[in-house]
């Protein structure tokens, strides 16, 4: 009896000690990843958008930390939400992670995304809505649904548009929908019905019969009434394509907004000045959607119908949180929600994400979890793809070296107060450079040797360059100077030298 004594002791001590390391494992919080597309930072009302209706995303500023200074590193191409991304499940910056991409296929490659970083620390994964990565979705997750491109396909793709048009120079001189794509350089006039958001005959949202957002939405119900019975804890990402256009949303949301309600953006001009010099010239896709150049009529169409689809995810992203709370999960959950970039939306005299304004690189930013301050708003500088980041510190997972982001829990927190890196950089193909530091931004146009300077706190609309103000350019150099050793830190390849020594002599 003495000789089983001790051996039944160190069985209850093996088994107590089992118990309290699958407590301590089930204990992880979950993570809820809310991710819309072509969402710019000011289109919530509770930021400041009297004119927007978000009652759902209102709600998440409340509850939440907001960043409202948030940015997307850039672009190697025009499909800026497929580089975001990109970074975004590789964790490298944007020359770095374009690189990285094209050796998705290999094994130690995937087992270093943001999705198998979480499972092989004890997560289940799940993934629905728009991916746009290389990397096959069903090897980064161990769960998928309907798994989206990176647009739904309208009446006319931007492939079909090529393919018709041996010239998309003609865009601009185009006076009728007889020679245009449906959905393209429109509306000409307050009659001009060719293209209708609710339209379901045309597809794109509507294909397969329901609308895109509330199938998400249903997609990602499912899995949290899946999960109710689980102590694993879960990573959900949750990827709207709306609001990208084409902007459908159903006739109730339409029926919310009217034209004459809406205002045209501060910076609004019917085109912008150095368009062409920047690559946003008539044939990319994002630009042809409305006339050249820029009608006031125009841009509060497309505006409507951008309000109307966000205030629709909106709805969705409201049903997809109730299902949280009912699953007897939120206490244990956090919930970051953002877009891929921002978008111009009428500002500047652009429609689309190919540009380094504010408008084009801000989405919105919220954090919300159990020990994260509610109802409150930092200004602290941090990249969206940060988000990977932050989610690794949430889980208590040791960052890998190879992740060039950095958390922003510890800022949310009150814990730390200052950003993480000395300035922001962003880059869009070879035609494009910018620093954002201290409260200013600079801006180079390689093709044309331009830079651009705006002070940020005084002008966040950017409408005013202060470039050739004498008193200014001991600034623009030293900014300057900055950008190029971001450059080499980020490994990018483009020498924008002669900008600076041409623009002096200028």
């Amino acid at each position: 009896m003495k000789s089983i004594l001790p051996l039944l002791l160190l069985s209850i001590f093996i088994s107590c000690d089992r118990k309290s390391k699958t407590k301590k494992e089930n204990s992880k919080p979950n993570i809820v990843f809310i991710f819309t597309d072509d969402q710019t930072y000011s289109s919530i009302h509770a930021l400041g958008n009297s004119e927007i209706i978000t009652p759902n995303m209102d709600a998440m500023v409340h509850e939440g930390t907001t960043f409202t200074n948030a940015y997307n590193m850039g672009s190697w191409s025009g499909a800026v939400c497929a580089a975001s991304r990109a970074m975004l499940i590789s964790g490298r910056s944007v020359w770095r992670a374009n690189s990285f991409r094209q050796n998705w296929i290999n094994n130690d490659s995937i087992d270093k995304t943001w999705g198998k970083l979480l499972e092989n620390n004890g997560y289940e994964t799940y993934m629905t809505g728009k991916w746009h990565v290389d990397a096959p979705a069903e090897k980064v997750f161990n769960h998928t649904t309907h798994i989206r491109p990176g647009m739904p396909r309208d009446a006319w793709d931007h492939e079909t548009m090529v393919a018709k048009f041996d010239s998309l120079s003609k865009l601009k001189n185009a006076k009728s929908e007889s020679i245009m794509p449906n959905g393209y350089n429109r509306p000409l006039s307050l009659n001009d019905t060719t293209w209708l958001p609710t339209d379901t005959s045309k597809g794109g949202f509507w294909q397969g019969g329901k609308h895109w957002s509330e199938v998400l939405k249903d997609d990602a119900i499912g899995f949290i009434n899946s999960a109710k019975s689980s102590e694993k804890p879960f990573f959900m990402y949750l990827a709207f394509n709306a609001p990208h256009d084409p902007r459908q949303a159903p006739q109730e949301y339409q029926d919310m907004y009217a034209i004459d309600d809406i205002s045209l953006p501060k910076s609004y001009m019917p085109e912008y000045t150095f368009r062409h010099d920047i690559a946003n010239g008539d044939n990319l896709r994002d630009e042809a959607l409305a006339p050249f150049p820029r009608t006031e009529l125009a841009i509060k169409t497309h505006t409507k119908e951008y309000y109307a689809s966000i205030t629709h995810v909106d709805a969705q992203i409201g049903k997809i949180i109730d299902a949280l709370k009912s699953s007897g999960k939120m206490s244990n959950t956090y919930i970051i929600f953002t877009a891929d970039h921002g978008l111009a939306m009428g500002q500047h005299g652009l429609l689309g994400k190919q540009s380094l304004f504010d408008h084009s690189i801000r989405p919105p930013m919220i954090l919300i979890g159990p020990d994260i301050p509610k109802n409150k708003k930092n200004n602290v500088d941090v990249y969206l793809q940060d988000v990977m980041a932050t989610s690794l510190a949430i889980a208590d997972i040791e960052k890998p070296t190879y992740i060039e982001f950095n958390s922003f829990l510890d800022i949310a927190k009150k814990k730390e107060n200052k950003s993480k890196y000395d300035a922001i950089y962003g880059a869009y193909l070879d035609v494009q450079r910018m620093i954002r530091k201290d409260g200013y931004k600079l801006m180079v146009f390689p093709n044309i040797k331009k830079l651009l300077l705006f002070n940020l706190n005084d002008d966040p609309e950017e409408m005013n360059d202060l470039s050739r103000l004498p008193e200014e350019q001991e600034r623009i150099k030293s900014l300057f100077l900055d950008l190029q050793q971001l450059q080499k830190d980020m490994g990018d390849p483009l020498d924008i030298t002669d900008c600076y020594s041409i623009n002096q002599k200028n």
